[in-house]
């Protein structure tokens, strides 16, 4: 019997509703979408600063559930199953005791609190860029350790430092859709993959639950934390006061959902061990599904906790992906957007249909430039960068520009870029003897979007690669997978699989790998030979 849910997928810029019915399928009914506003630098007060108004958040979540039930006449709020969460990971989010936040929250992207990564973990005897012996507590507890500025624990720390008058009123230490789960009902909770995140989770089997031990290192307090609960626990319910202002009915079950990085694996399909799956959003990252907790230190790599408690997901991220496209659209592309909006944007045309057939208008002008850029290389590290190597100042450039280069070669070389990071992460992975990667990885996000892209990744890998419906849904699918989970309606995580097969497989063109293969030679070398050419520009 088929059950109704509805799902929200918040992103970095903005947040996706769907109306979703969980059937023999699960299948999008219908789906709106709000933006709101990154603040960063100088508008945050302080270098390195990335926030958001959590109030915007609330809004936008508002404004597209009443649209999806618009969109979607012939279901009313009373059928809702539950509502269910997928949204970015490690942002911190301090509220009182009314729940109301102290300041504005700091997302993923926050890399200020430099001093406080250095004072807390960065000290002494050094191994991977960390104090040994506090380096070795943390991997006898969680299996991975604090050892990027953009972790929270020390955003946490800088609040502190930087704001005791803030510091003092703090209640309880969210996430960001942990923050949307006690708007919604009223309950001060975090499930476990975000609880991994802040890196104080311990991990051992009959130990888990907050530790102590590295609370007590790093000064957390313990207060501070809120109760741990599964992804797939029904959570609260949805008080009088939210359910009036959503357009939902009070009572409705609330659901944990879970982190982008634990639930777009569960909506792409790759849930079982062995399973690869490749993300391009904002963000982006490759990530193997494993049976055991696996790190990499040197790589800021580990096996992170996910929505499925007998696996683990082993997890290499990069800070801008498909936010490179976008970059691309607004300060290379213009003219050519322009021309494109002023014969497409029409008022019969969504938002995301103008996207998508924008996506598939980008991929011309990139199927115009030959493979390779004919020479040009360029770096996806718009805002630093996390794997295989952690350095905020590095940032983005186009390598080996000539008189002859014209502008579709450099938007292919972005995408190409994109694609080189994602292979040098998936290689660093495949080291490790406890991981196997799948023959064919799954891709999805918006970069998964287009054919051209897909093929471009496929050749650069030299592997097969699949895309599922609707790739860039696939948060909500994850986050719609859980309640399935929860109500009954399917026993584990991995019977998903057969719910969410390929859609489209993209095989490697072998003729292209001697090209590609030459220009990521080249891709990483570019780190190491302007190292400290960032360090003088932007350390």
């Amino acid at each position: 019997m088929s059950k109704y849910v509805i799902t929200y997928d918040t992103g970095t810029t903005g947040i996706k509703t769907c109306l979703i019915e969980i059937d023999k399928e699960i299948k999008i009914l219908a789906s709106d979408t709000a933006g709101y506003s990154l603040y960063v630098d100088d508008e945050c007060g302080v270098k390195g600063g990335a926030e958001q108004d959590a109030d915007e958040w609330w809004r936008a979540m508002c404004v597209t559930t009443k649209e999806v039930f618009r969109k979607a006449p012939n279901i009313t709020k009373e059928q809702i199953e539950g509502i269910s969460f997928c949204s970015a990971m490690q942002g911190l989010v301090l509220v009182d005791e009314d729940g109301k936040c102290i300041r504005r929250p700091m997302t993923y992207m926050d890399q200020r609190a430099t001093e406080e990564l250095k004072a807390g973990i960065a000290h002494g005897f050094q191994i991977a860029g960390a104090d040994a012996s506090k380096l070795l507590k943390c991997l006898k507890y969680t299996k991975a350790a604090p050892l990027s500025v953009k972790d929270p624990v020390w955003k946490y720390k800088w609040v502190e430092a930087h704001e005791p008058e803030n510091f003092k009123k703090i209640h309880k230490w969210l996430d960001v859709k942990e923050y949307l789960i006690l708007r919604a009902s009223g309950e001060f909770v975090m499930t476990t993959d975000s609880a991994f995140a802040t890196l104080i989770y311990d991990t051992r089997k009959g130990h888990e639950g907050w530790c102590k031990p590295l609370c007590d290192m790093f000064g957390v307090n313990m207060n501070h934390l809120p109760k741990i609960m599964k992804c797939t626990d029904k959570v609260g319910e949805i008080t009088e006061k939210a359910a009036a202002e959503l357009g939902l009915a009070a009572g409705t079950a609330v659901y944990g959902g879970g982190g982008d990085a634990s639930l777009i694996g569960v909506g792409a399909g790759a849930v079982e061990v062995g399973d690869t799956h490749v993300y391009s959003g904002t963000s982006g990252w490759v990530s193997t599904v494993v049976d055991t907790q696996v790190v990499d230190t040197g790589a800021l790599m580990a096996a992170t906790v996910g929505a499925d408690p007998e696996a683990y997901n082993y997890f290499g991220e990069l800070e801008t992906s498909n936010k490179c496209v976008s970059w691309v659209k607004d300060h290379l592309a213009l003219d050519e957007i322009g021309v494109y909006l002023s014969h497409h944007a029409t008022p019969s045309n969504s938002y995301e249909d103008i996207a998508v057939n924008l996506y598939d208008y980008l991929e011309e002008v990139i199927e115009r430039a030959e493979p390779g850029s004919n020479g040009v290389v360029f770096t996806p590290w718009l805002h630093g960068n996390r794997c295989p190597f952690e350095d905020p100042n590095a940032a983005g450039m186009f390598f080996n520009i000539k008189l002859e280069t014209g502008k579709t070669e450099l938007i292919r070389s972005v995408v190409e870029g994109i694609c080189f990071h994602m292979r040098w992460m998936l290689e660093r992975q495949d080291k490790k003897k406890e991981v196997h990667i799948s023959d064919a990885v799954r891709f999805c996000g918006g970069g998964a979007l287009g054919a051209a892209t897909c093929q471009i990744l496929a050749d650069v890998l030299q592997r097969d690669v699949e895309v599922v419906d609707s790739p860039q849904n696939i948060g909500a699918v994850g986050a719609a997978a859980l309640i399935a989970v929860g109500t009954g309606m399917i026993d584990t995580i991995k019977d998903v699989k057969k719910l969410i097969p390929a859609k489209t497989v993209y095989h490697p063109n072998t003729d292209n790998k001697a090209v590609y293969d030459r220009n990521y030679k080249v891709f990483k070398n570019l780190y190491a030979c302007n190292k400290k050419n960032f360090e003088i520009l932007n350390g």
